[in-house]
């Protein structure tokens, strides 16, 4: 009797220790889901100053809040520093090159010969060129940055390819190119009609540029269930399967086409423009069979 007793009140004693235990631990949790919620809110602040586990874990905590507060507020000054030193190039290179155009106009209107006639073009396409490079840069860090975003919503595709073909039918024909453009009626998406179309601009110019003449460029769009899809296809050089993944990155340039005419943004800044709307751009190509850019779009629906 006496054994059974001790038994029982061992018993009683370890329930009551898993009980309180399981207590604890449930305040514990409790505690831990408020101090992570004053986190997310940027409310937290310690409140014990005692030996506890608890509380060097809000010191803890609190020492990485604050290390994640400064280094959030040092990106963002850095890259408002950024789109600041971008915006003033712009700014300030906009008299020096219209300067540039307008002297060049100046020197191809006096009496030149053949070899003078060709350095004054090669003076008008740098200039055209530095321009079109400072613009990019523009457009690209005010979108890594955030001061300017895509604001998709529904949109007709149609109308996009439209002015997408008015724009570029001419000088496709201008380069001895033949260029189509196919979608079906009534197809729409989710976009943002200017950037979405300096996206594909940027795509085009690719396609123009790197397709002999003789060759075509076709525009084409298609609907799925989530996304739809709108693919340029040229009969270009290609671009081999190792340079796919990179043709992307900024700055970069296919080994096939490193002395063709171009920075190597356009891409970089087509890819930036789709992600900020959802959606996302593919290259699918093979050397000497031309290049198929696809960019899905979300439908919303």
């Amino acid at each position: 009797m006496r054994w059974e007793l001790i038994l029982l009140i061992a018993a009683v004693l370890l329930a009551a220790g898993a009980v309180l235990a399981l207590l604890r631990t449930r305040r514990t949790m409790t505690q831990l889901e408020q101090m992570l919620e004053e986190a997310i809110r940027g409310t937290f602040s310690p409140e014990r100053y005692d030996e506890s586990r608890l509380s060097r874990l809000e010191q803890q905590l609190a020492r990485f809040l604050t290390a994640s507060t400064l280094s959030r507020r040092q990106i963002e000054a850095d890259r408002a520093n950024i789109t600041r030193t971008i915006g003033d190039i712009s700014h300030q290179t906009k008299t020096p090159i219209a300067n540039l155009r307008l002297y060049t106009e100046l020197l191809r209107e006096q009496p030149l010969n053949e070899e003078e006639r060709q350095l004054a073009g090669q003076i008008a396409a740098q200039t055209d060129k530095l321009d079109a490079l400072i613009q990019a840069l523009v457009k690209t860090s005010r979108l890594e940055t955030g001061v300017v975003r895509p604001m998709p919503e529904a949109n007709s595709v149609n109308d996009l390819l439209d002015a997408l073909t008015e724009a570029w039918a001419a000088p496709a024909a201008d380069r001895g190119l033949t260029f189509t453009c196919v979608c079906p009626e009534n197809l729409t998406a989710c976009f943002d009609p200017k950037w979405t179309a300096e996206a594909l601009g940027n795509l085009m110019d690719n396609a123009l540029k790197y397709t002999p003449s003789g060759g075509s460029v076709t525009v084409s769009a298609r609907r799925f269930e989530l996304f739809c899809r709108i693919d340029v296809a040229d009969t270009g050089c290609g671009i081999p399967e190792a340079e796919q993944a990179a043709v992307f990155g900024r700055f970069t340039r296919g080994s096939g086409v490193s002395q063709a005419e171009g920075v190597g943004i356009g891409l970089y800044l087509a890819r930036e423009i789709i992600a900020a709307q959802s959606g996302y751009i593919k290259v699918a190509s093979r050397p000497g069979e031309g290049s198929v850019f696809s960019v899905y779009l979300p439908t919303g629906d």
